[in-house]
């Protein structure tokens, strides 16, 4: 089935659903005079008629990236708000379904008040269990709207710094004590706020880092997305440099395709260009030495490799090769999956990976001593700090966001770590 008939069949289905809904919310407002009535028949239908409408056109047509962002947000927010209440209306259908049959085997009549949609009955007096579920579907569905609106409006920009100590038993002395910056997952084709994000990068700098890591997603899709960031992310620098990796959205397979193309390998290497530009040393399945008083340690970096359905660009012979005499030596690769799935059983010699992409899926619970995500179910490793032997892994949940503009409960990430050799 192609794009367009899948689409379509998605927008009858959803239009069912609104119609489903919209009829449920009138059975328990009869006592609405015709004229409101009216009104909120045409504000329903034509709201939805202008989304359906939209999306189709962000999808097909050239919008400027902020009007496709505010369709997909209002999408996203409506479709969510209804999916809440749907499990209310069923209970309410398979309950009135219920006592109808029942009532009909028993051969007597059906209790009306119970069966009935709320207001029906002009002698009907007080609330009715059906108005009651409804109405409480309502209330429910409010929830996820305050708090999703409430993401994009406080959530999206609001910058954390994140302070971990990272124990290196074998670290160099000349390096105890530096500090090591992360980021990750910029998502620019996402960003609405130019001021808010310059002000994260004001955030970082003012930690006064010694190295700076960048794990990956630096697009949604295409480089051009970077045109109006680039020089604020220029900003970022640091003594001992500023090193990067490609995420899985960097290629343009989402985009472009799977399938190679002329304009996807454009694509691509413009996107490479963009890190030179801003003076980021971009690891392609290969290591740096850093060196400090004459002591080195190493810093890897390789291509996307994550598990499932996530592209396998990334080489680790390659960018592990010539470097056994490091005593330390740094991971950067996007997808935290790589830890377990390649990194753990086949490369001991790592002695940390940093990752992003999970975004801790910008909505859930994080404290210093509690933390929980959906997207925990997906990924064994999603937020912080991780060990397994000597091996250790941190995952950034992200600068940028992606889809929902906002996030909530998990905030938008700068990592300062402490490194040294002491526990």
């Amino acid at each position: 089935m192609g794009r367009l008939p899948l689409i379509l069949l998605l927008s009858v289905f959803l239009l069912a659903f609104d119609l489903y809904c919209f009829r449920a919310i009138l059975s328990v407002f009869k006592s609405w005079r015709p004229a409101t009535r009216r009104w909120f028949t045409i504000l329903w239908w034509g709201y939805t008629g202008l989304l359906v409408i939209g999306v189709f056109a962000s999808i097909y047509l050239p919008l400027f990236l902020t009007l496709r962002s505010v369709i997909l947000v209002a999408f996203f927010l409506t479709v969510t708000c209804k999916i809440v209440m749907l499990p209310f209306l069923l209970v309410d259908d398979l309950r009135r379904g219920f006592i109808a049959l029942t009532a009909r085997k028993r051969a007597r009549p059906v209790d009306t008040a119970a069966v009935t949609p709320a207001g029906t009955d002009p002698a009907q007096k007080g609330i009715s269990r059906s108005e009651f579920i409804i109405k409480a579907g309502l209330i429910t569905a409010a929830i996820p709207l305050t708090s999703l609106t409430w993401g994009i409006a406080s959530g999206a920009y609001d910058y954390r710094v994140k302070r971990r100590r990272l124990v290196l038993p074998n670290l160099p002395s000349a390096f105890e004590g530096m500090k090591l910056a992360q980021v990750s997952d910029i998502h620019s084709g996402s960003f609405y706020n130019q001021r808010a994000v310059r002000g994260g990068v004001e955030m970082l700098m003012a930690e006064k880092p010694d190295l700076i890591f960048f794990t990956g997603d630096l697009v949604n899709n295409v480089a051009s997305e970077m045109r109006d960031y680039q020089d604020i992310f220029s900003k970022l620098n640091a003594p001992l440099g500023v090193y990067s990796v490609l995420g899985n959205h960097d290629y343009g397979d989402y985009f472009y395709g799977r399938e190679p193309s002329a304009a996807k390998a454009k694509n691509l290497q413009d996107v490479i260009k963009t890190h030179e530009l801003m003076g980021w040393d971009l690891l392609m399945n290969e290591h740096r030495r850093i060196k400090v008083d004459g002591a080195e340690i190493g810093i890897l970096g390789i291509e996307n490799w994550g598990m499932g359905r996530f592209p396998k660009y990334g080489k680790m012979d390659l960018a592990i090769k010539d470097t056994d005499d490091l005593p330390v030596k740094l991971l950067l690769s996007h997808d935290p999956s790589h830890w377990r799935g390649q990194v753990i059983g086949g490369y001991p010699q790592i002695d940390a990976m940093f990752s992003g992409h999970t975004h801790g899926m910008q909505f859930g619970v994080q404290t210093e001593s509690f933390q929980w995500s959906p997207v925990q179910y997906i990924y064994k490793e999603w937020a912080g700090l991780y060990r397994e032997a000597e091996q250790q892994l941190y995952v950034n949940v992200g600068y940028g966001f992606l889809g929902y503009p906002g996030r909530v409960g998990i905030l938008p990430e700068i990592t300062i770590f402490e490194l040294t050799r002491k526990a």
